[in-house]
């Protein structure tokens, strides 16, 4: 994992250098330089990142409800089946908590940049 962010991390220090010297030159970015820039799926990563926490929070809430009728006695709710989705919003819950935390890092990282 750590070996994709530092790529990740070793590309944008190369889109950096590129972009420093045309800075210094006084060019400006035009809106069609900074749309050219934008992901080509038309989702801006605020959204992207929004549904994502949104889709790992529907299903904690699906277990949660999963759990509470094999509790309450439900005959069509499996334990296994109850244990699985558990376990699936667990294990998504921690990824994104992990691409939080790199996400953290990368930016603490390109802040102590020097320009």
């Amino acid at each position: 994992m750590s070996m994709e962010i530092n790529k990740v991390l070793g590309e944008m220090r190369a889109l950096q250098a590129r972009i420093a010297p045309a800075a210094g030159t006084g060019a400006s970015m035009t809106a069609a330089g900074t749309a050219a820039s934008a992901p080509a799926s038309g989702l801006d990563f605020s959204a992207l990142l929004k549904n994502s926490v949104d889709r790992i929070a529907g299903m904690q809430n699906a277990a949660k409800a999963l759990a509470g009728a094999y509790e309450a006695g439900d005959r069509s709710v499996d334990l296994t089946q109850v244990m699985l989705e558990t376990q699936k919003a667990s294990l998504a819950f921690r990824a994104m908590t992990e691409v939080r935390n790199k996400l953290i890092d990368a930016y603490h990282e390109i802040m102590n940049m020097q320009v």
